[in-house]
């Protein structure tokens, strides 16, 4: 069975709304909490992961940044990704130059204006030759969005 490994926000822990879903209904799932600029979160992430393979990364926003830059790093090692609103849009990424195939799922919000799907959506059909892409009607929280996801049935697969 491949390590299932959530990846919370800038702004958020391992203690945030998504990582408590997680952490009660995937109880082995990994959870770590993630702070400071983005090398030395994605630092963390290495040495988190170090031993780990067939990996499904869940990453949100920030979380979703740095499951993409691993799985760029390491296609290897990186089974699928599932994305809630990544920050594809910041500054600290650009598309790579040819994309990977890593199974992505992307899942945003119309009304997003921290992750503007109109930004977003294009850097991950640069980033990712198998994407599938689901917009809810709903912010960047995804508050709405996130139980519509069949959590159980799309990480038991």
């Amino acid at each position: 069975m491949a390590d299932l490994v959530f990846l919370h926000g800038l702004d958020s822990s391992s203690h945030g709304t998504k990582a408590s879903y997680f952490r009660k209904h995937f109880p082995a799932m990994l959870v770590p909490d993630f702070s400071g600029p983005l090398a030395e979160r994605m630092a963390t992430l290495e040495d988190i992961l170090a031993d780990k393979s067939d990996l499904t990364l869940i990453g949100s926003s920030f979380g979703g940044l740095m499951a993409t830059l691993f799985a760029l790093a390491h296609e290897e090692l990186v089974k699928r990704l599932i994305l809630l609103a990544p920050a594809l849009n910041f500054p600290e990424f650009s598309p790579p130059a040819s994309p990977v195939a890593t199974p992505t799922l992307l899942y945003i919000g119309s009304r997003d204006t921290v992750t503007p799907p109109h930004l977003v959506r294009p850097a991950a059909a640069k980033t990712f030759r198998d994407l599938t892409l689901t917009v809810f009607d709903d912010d960047h929280l995804l508050r709405q969005g996130f139980h519509q996801i069949h959590w159980q049935q799309l990480l038991a697969a």
